[in-house]
């Protein structure tokens, strides 16, 4: 009696990465997708949101991610001024199973801001943080990575106007610049209320950090994570974290 061949890997799509329950191709995105998003994505609190805004959503990846993580009630605008970028989000999103509740806007973070009368309880953003004349491999790449573009003080302050009173505003940075990060958040009057450091190994210094600030004072949370553990392998907290998402674990 002839047996069954066990099943190998799914095949998977080229030009993109595919996770469990969507696919995010990136050709056409200066950024591509990589740990700071999943990071994002996977951590940022989603108790009691409503409506999430993502800045600079590039390929659409962490609002892909978030809506995988809340009800069918839950909103989210993803704006991102890369036209090519934000096309590219759209077809991601419309192949998704989320593709009414998740809308692309090709439009500049500030004037957005500036015009909106929508609030929101989470806003998400995996920002640029290169200085102005840093090279990159392309100009999209350039525009996607340097301040230029989106520096810091704009992005806290189109935060501040879309933010709810009780929401939360998160960031993920290379752990030297999120300390200016904080700073200049802090003169903004935000509070920081969560922060996760974020090393490769766990005797190793923190290389990002993950940062959520709200316009309400509370307490502070910190945590720290270990991508891997010392035998080289996923830690069991990274993959608690990204369990839901990654396709092979």
């Amino acid at each position: 009696m002839m047996q069954d061949k066990p099943a190998g890997r799914p095949q998977l799509k080229k030009n993109g990465f595919t996770f469990k329950q969507f696919f995010v191709a990136h050709d056409r995105c200066a950024m591509k997708v990589g740990t700071d998003g999943i990071l994002l994505g996977a951590w940022s609190p989603i108790a009691n949101v409503k409506r999430i805004l993502d800045i600079g959503s590039g390929s659409g990846l962490i609002a892909l991610m978030l809506a995988q993580r809340t009800p069918e009630t839950v909103h989210i605008d993803a704006v991102e001024l890369d036209s090519q970028a934000a096309q590219q989000a759209r077809e991601n999103i419309q192949q998704s199973p989320w593709s009414t509740r998740i809308h692309v806007h090709p439009q500049d973070i500030a004037s957005w801001a500036e015009n909106s009368e929508q609030r929101y309880s989470l806003i998400v953003s995996n920002p640029p943080y290169f200085a102005p004349g840093i090279a990159c491999s392309s100009p999209e790449r350039d525009s996607a990575r340097s301040t230029a573009t989106l520096d810091h003080q704009t992005l806290l302050r189109s935060a501040a106007l879309l933010i709810e009173e009780d929401g939360f505003f998160c960031v993920v940075l290379p752990e030297t610049v999120g300390q200016d990060f904080s700073a200049l958040a802090l003169a903004d009057g935000w509070h920081l209320r969560f922060r996760l450091d974020v090393a490769e190994y766990a005797e190793r210094p923190p290389h990002r950090v993950l940062l959520a600030f709200s316009p309400s004072p509370g307490e502070t949370l910190l945590e720290r994570l270990a991508i891997r553990a010392k035998d080289t392998h996923y830690s069991e907290d990274w993959c608690g974290l990204t369990r839901d998402f990654y396709l092979f674990m």
